[in-house]
């Protein structure tokens, strides 16, 4: 469909399932940036409206509302794959409308739960390439396995760690053959600010992303009692916001911050687009998820901000961490854990602040979003466009 043309008059659609600004959100808008800033023509698609569109604008791309299933966690389940693919015939029909009016080089993928999109760019023989960022292992081989299928329709496959390309490749062995591992760009602030030089009382904990219980945030809230109950006075932000339909978990996690006093030392902060601000008025961010991360924006979030960062030893996030002396990865869901990993950050904190230091600069080495850009460009201008 695609016909040749100028590098430089290149056209592409990104398919992008939600209008957030959180880490897939975010890595989403650095690829519009290579691509834009390389003399692409850019339009992007999402299901809703949302923060997102003025970032998009703001990157000199257009943006536009296509209702497309998405593939969210309730319909991870044999039954649930099956109502999603067909409630897709109709999204792969608008696909195709939208692609041969717009007729795009190539198709863009943002994550696995928009696979209407890989149908519809096969159909319309446009090269597609999609962006994984999930790794699903808490699931059935079945629905591992129907969840990774799409992906062969791609022409390649950009997984965001080394987990990530692991568990997709388990599940469809030949999808190993097209796929890299490109680690995700993460802005930093504009300045670094450095932890304070003496650590006095209370600590100050931050947690930064979904309010969820896949996220673990129950976890930093109970270690943060029992820091408060061992005399240690601690305070915890939560800077971030429930997903539509799970008000519930917050509702509950709000009754236990009543119950167990602590109202005044867990403030729920709410979403916020740019968390640097948040960031600096903590001492250590905890990333305590519970079910694998297959990266960890926030724990680079947290490297380039200079505060150290504690991790759930689970999925892509100790990958994440790995390059950095400043964090510590504990078991995933253990409080015992993760109060004692506060509890040494503090005790040596002259020296873990200096290494987080260093460490800020070596993350924008690592995880900054010039490297990040320099690969996805490559990975555009290496496709055959032959349809």
């Amino acid at each position: 469909m695609a016909r040749a043309r100028r590098r430089t008059d290149r056209r592409v659609l990104v398919a992008h399932p939600a209008a957030d600004l959180y880490g897939s959100d975010r890595v989403m808008l650095e690829t519009v940036s290579a691509l834009t800033e390389r003399g692409w023509s850019v339009t992007v698609t999402t299901p809703v409206q949302g923060p997102l569109l003025p970032e998009i604008a703001h990157r000199k791309a257009k943006s536009l509302l296509l209702p497309v299933p998405v593939l969210r966690k309730s319909l991870l389940s044999p039954v649930g794959l099956l109502r999603l693919a067909a409630g897709s015939m109709v999204a792969v029909a608008r696909s195709v409308v939208l692609l041969r009016r717009l007729r795009p080089d190539a198709v863009y993928v943002s994550t696995v739960t928009i696979p209407t999109w890989l149908v519809a760019a096969r159909l319309c023989r446009v090269p597609a390439i999609v962006h994984v960022h999930e790794a699903e292992t808490a699931v059935s081989r079945v629905v591992q396995t129907g969840l990774t299928l799409p992906l062969l329709l791609a022409r390649r496959i950009l997984a965001n760690s080394e987990f990530t390309l692991r568990t997709i490749s388990s599940a469809v062995r030949r999808l190993r053959s097209k796929a890299a591992v490109i680690y995700n760009g993460v802005p930093g602030p504009e300045r670094v600010v450095p932890p304070r030089e003496f650590l006095e009382l209370p600590l100050r904990i931050g947690y930064f992303g979904r309010v969820s219980e896949r996220k673990g945030v129950d976890v930093a809230v109970a270690a943060v009692a029992r820091l408060n109950d061992e005399g240690i006075t601690a305070r915890l932000d939560i800077v971030g916001s429930v997903f539509p339909g799970y008000e519930d978990f917050e509702a509950r996690l709000r009754e236990t911050v009543s119950t167990r006093g602590l109202t005044d030392l867990v403030v729920f902060r709410g979403f916020q687009s740019a968390v640097w601000s948040a960031m600096r008025g903590v001492d250590i961010v905890v990333v305590p998820s519970r079910l694998e991360e297959p990266f960890g924006n926030v724990a680079i979030e947290a490297v380039l901000s200079a505060r150290p960062v504690i991790v759930a030893g689970i999925g892509g996030l100790p990958e994440a961490v790995r390059p950095f002396p400043s964090a510590a990865t504990v078991p995933s869901a253990d409080v015992d854990a993760l109060v004692t990993a506060i509890k040494g950050a503090a005790a040596d904190w002259e020296e873990r602040r200096l290494q987080a230091l260093r460490d800020a600069e070596r993350a924008v080495e690592l995880f900054g979003v010039a490297p990040y850009r320099s690969a996805i460009i490559r990975e555009f201008e290496g496709l055959d466009f032959r349809g």
